[in-house]
């Protein structure tokens, strides 16, 4: 059995081929999705986080508008980037949102991509200590939130306060309980899926990842997924940990289908540099009939490896066609591999 997501990257365009040409309508929209996804028994209902972009940038409101209108998937992101969080009012906002949906919130983080805009951060009132990177600073942050939400008391009361305090030291509030099992890592190396793995955190993997041995993207994220488990266990954390990889998967079941994907030309790994000392290998697209989609699935390793799949969506292409790719692949491919 493997849970299955979405992970909408969450664009709008004025452009007239979208169906998502405002703010207003990707988040409507996202809404709608992750209700019609909860209907078809998807799993789960992840968003990307990018800043100063048209994509979604607060993920909070919209977690919570989830959560509100659905009553088992779980909601999550894919990544929130920590270079621009403060750990505090980060967690007060993932407690409020985790009590409104229930507990179900699975939230992704990590020293996030590229950027629109150079040194973003810094707007937003961030500087790496000295001797940091900005990577080390999001690190440091992430450390600060997953700790605050172990839910300890840390601060020191006032003597005089305007509401009665509860005794001993106090924390942030609203607190969810287990929220903090349900933090993630996005991790794109395999340095960073250790440290997720000895800090007790989940891990994702995306379709993009240091290339660091040449090898096909499917079999590094296998290796990092081992490396994690590995770290995660020599740690001594209790429960058992959950990893997520995320693939761009189109079942063609129909012409429209074949329209927009039959002719898909990312058949197979590219590898760039993302930045100017980066080599990173960005993962195929898998777009085929049924039949043929379950055999090349079965020999994706880290999908075999990873326990969470999380299906990128183009979600300019609407609600109702979003809905019905998922649940092409929920009918005709996840129970020929074992996964429903």
């Amino acid at each position: 059995m493997k849970k299955i997501g979405f992970l909408s990257f969450g664009h709008w365009s004025p452009n007239a081929h979208s169906k998502t040409r405002s703010a207003a309508d990707f988040l409507h929209q996202s809404i709608d999705l992750a209700v019609a996804a909860e209907q078809l028994g998807v799993d789960g209902a992840y968003f990307r986080v990018h800043h100063f972009a048209q994509q979604a940038g607060s993920p909070f409101p919209l977690l919570a508008a989830i959560g509100a209108r659905t009553s088992t998937i779980e909601i999550g992101t894919g990544v929130i980037d920590m270079r621009y969080e403060n750990p505090l009012y980060m967690a007060e906002d993932a407690g409020a949102a985790d009590l409104i949906s229930g507990g179900r919130l699975q939230l992704g983080v990590s020293r996030g991509s590229p950027e629109q805009v150079i040194d973003g951060w810094r707007h937003f009132g961030y500087t790496p200590a000295e001797g940091e990177t900005a990577a080390d600073m999001a690190r440091r942050h992430t450390e600060a939130f997953v700790k605050v939400l172990e839910g300890e008391g840390f601060a020191a009361p006032n003597p005089r306060p305007m509401f009665p305090n509860p005794p001993g030291l106090l924390r942030v509030e609203p607190y969810s309980e287990g929220l903090r099992d349900r933090i993630w890592w996005g991790s794109g190396s395999n340095a960073t899926a250790v440290w997720a793995g000895q800090l007790g955190m989940n891990l994702q993997s995306s379709t993009l990842k240091d290339d660091e041995t040449g090898e096909p993207l499917h079999v590094q994220q296998r290796k990092q997924i081992e490396a994690y488990r590995e770290a995660y266990k020599a740690a001594g954390h209790p429960r058992e940990p959950r990893v997520s990889v995320s693939r761009s998967i189109f079942a063609l079941t129909n012409e429209l289908d074949r329209a927009y994907f039959g002719q898909d030309r990312n058949s197979r790994d590219q590898v760039g540099m993302i930045d100017e000392n980066t080599r990173a290998i960005f993962g195929r697209s898998y777009a085929a009939e049924p039949d043929v989609l379950v055999k090349q699935l079965k020999d994706d390793e880290a999908i075999q490896a990873a326990d969470t799949l999380l299906l990128t969506i183009p979600n300019q292409l609407g609600v109702e066609y979003n809905a019905h790719l998922l649940e092409s692949i929920l009918t005709h491919v996840a129970p020929e591999l074992g996964w429903r």
